[in-house]
């Protein structure tokens, strides 16, 4: 049997990594072994990041909600909690959205809760 040689294999993985490096400074998109490290760290945080932006989507609509809510009387778990009883069924986003945009809307919903 013939030797086998890793060099076409070798050289696919390498330039694979060095094409995701594309645009990091210096050593990172030039050299393999920095790039593939800083290319590691940045998967792992993009994987992070994909599952915390949820959380901080929803503690910013909250926040927003909160804030209108406040402006119309009522504290955001008051709200939340009158919007429950009343069995409107929005979600915080669409919530959000609301009291950005439409802030006659929110505060008709607001009085529909207070009743």
């Amino acid at each position: 049997m013939s030797r086998v040689k890793g060099a076409l294999r070798t050289r696919a993985r390498h330039k694979k990594i060095l094409k995701l490096a594309k645009g990091y400074f210096g050593g990172k998109s030039k050299l393999f072994r920095i790039a593939n490290q800083a290319v590691m760290k940045s998967l792992s945080y993009a994987y992070r990041d994909r599952k915390s932006k949820k959380r901080d989507f929803r503690s910013l609509w909250i926040s927003r909600i909160n804030a209108a809510a406040r402006i119309n009387g009522l504290s955001y778990s008051r709200f939340m909690n009158g919007l429950k009883k009343a069995g409107i069924a929005l979600n915080r986003k669409v919530l959000s959205d609301m009291a950005i945009n439409d802030a006659a809307g929110f505060t008709q919903l607001v009085n529909t809760i207070k009743k």
